[in-house]
């Protein structure tokens, strides 16, 4: 697992987003059924637009799992001074299943950045308990580590990140 857990210490999503931690549980992150999300790798915002398939591989059913995307970056990466901002939130995710089966807390909404280069970071913690967790007042401002916290979530079971910048608009004549 430490070749999965580097790139989040390069990347300064631990730091920045999460705490320090061991990865402890598979997750997968595809987009469009065929788009799996690695570590630095960069996507278009078109290609993230629809809610990507999420797959929690460990635990066991009796295990619930708390589900967060956030972007650090807003609104530029140089001044992140809005960080974070919450793009989705899934509660309640039985182990070994995929977010389908969790409550959805807070809507998918796609990554569009408008300034620089942005890091979108799924991070997955494990529920002490069902129904145990309180969705944020606001997608402004959130702090995944104080959510935790507030939450009583620990420290993430898993994280993966990519990169998306602005995709430029095809000039006309």
């Amino acid at each position: 697992m430490a070749r999965v857990f580097e790139p989040l210490v390069v990347g300064r999503v631990i730091g920045d987003v999460l705490e320090d931690f061991s990865p402890s549980i598979k997750m997968s992150v595809v987009y469009n059924s065929s788009k799996q999300v690695c570590n630095g790798h960069e996507f278009m915002p078109s290609a993230v637009q629809p809610k990507p398939r999420v797959e929690v591989n460990g635990g066991d059913l009796r295990s619930f799992f708390t589900l967060i995307m956030t972007d650090p970056d807003v609104p530029g990466p140089s001044d992140p001074y809005l960080r974070e901002h919450l793009h989705w939130m899934v509660t309640d995710i039985p182990g070994t299943t995929d977010v389908s089966f969790g409550k959805e807390v807070v809507a998918y909404e796609s990554p569009k950045p408008y300034i620089g280069i942005h890091r979108f970071v799924f991070a997955l913690f494990k529920q002490k308990k069902r129904q145990s967790v309180s969705p944020p007042p606001s997608r402004d401002h959130f702090n995944t580590k104080k959510f935790a916290r507030d939450n009583d979530l620990g420290l993430p079971v898993a994280a993966v990140y990519f990169n998306a910048q602005r995709e430029t608009a095809a000039r006309r004549r």
